[in-house]
């Protein structure tokens, strides 16, 4: 499913126009990565939470050479799915 696809499944469920549909999806995502960037957690509880995870800085190699390279430490997005929808899917 992409995003046109959620918004369009959105609007049915919910029986609102699929711009109504777009804001509320784009207001949802931009709260989330704005927390995010704050280094701030998101928690749905039954459906998963997000979390900031730090990566260190590390020794790489070049396939296609074999020459090490430096791979530069970041900021990375984790998600845990919650019990409900873990158990939704299998």
């Amino acid at each position: 499913m992409n995003k046109t696809e959620l918004i369009d499944a959105m609007a049915a469920d919910a029986g609102i126009s699929k711009a109504a549909a777009k804001k509320g999806l784009e207001s949802f995502l931009g709260s989330v990565s704005g927390t995010l960037k704050k280094g701030g957690r998101v928690s749905l509880v039954g459906f998963g939470s997000w979390s900031v995870s730090r990566r260190a800085a590390r020794d790489g190699r070049n396939p296609q050479t074999g020459a090490t390279i430096k791979i530069a430490a970041k900021n990375v997005v984790k998600f845990k799915a919650g019990a409900e929808l873990s158990g939704s899917v299998n």
